[in-house]
């Protein structure tokens, strides 16, 4: 019995050792990209982009309101042939808004990825440092609820303001 619990402490030795030298950190990244002053341009980039977007989708509505407008005020002395035309039109034009929402929404989201990239890798580049400096084992993002992370001791350390610093904020 006594050779099995010293042959257990001894498997346990390297396990405690390591275990002591494990460092982590946390940081709230959120708050880091909120204090990068590209944010504010990639939000007016975004905001220019969509109020294109509105306006290039406000033509085709009316277009459509148009064609529609045209089609009550004839439909009562067109032909069938004419009705069933108008009525392809206003289906082309709605077909062609759906579309352009479509192609819109991919553009929007592929503009934010492209404008975000540098930032997201700036930042990920700062906290690398920071923890590279301080010998961290890991570094947690506490920002999203979707974080693991569901407490952290007051004595755990914070790195936001390094990494801020890091970055020059």
């Amino acid at each position: 019995m006594l050779k099995k619990l010293l042959i257990f402490f001894i498997a346990l030795a390297p396990i405690a050792a390591v275990a002591q030298d494990v460092k982590i950190a946390y940081i709230n990244a959120q708050e880091v990209f909120a204090a990068m002053p590209e944010v504010s341009n990639i939000e007016t980039q975004l905001s220019q982009k969509q109020e294109q977007i509105n306006k290039n989708g406000q033509a085709l509505i009316d277009e459509f309101n148009k064609k529609a407008e045209e089609f009550e005020a004839s439909s009562a002395t067109a032909s069938e042939t004419v009705i069933q035309d108008q009525q392809k039109q206003l289906q082309s034009i709605q077909e062609r808004y759906q579309l352009f929402l479509q192609n819109s929404q991919q553009e929007m989201s592929q503009l934010q990825q492209q404008l975000l990239e540098p930032l997201n890798q700036k930042i990920a580049e700062a906290i690398k440092s920071v923890g590279d400096t301080n010998n961290y084992t890991f570094v947690f993002d506490v920002s999203t609820m979707q974080s693991p992370i569901v407490y952290v001791n007051p004595s755990a350390t914070n790195i936001t303001q390094d990494v801020k610093t890091q970055l020059g904020l």
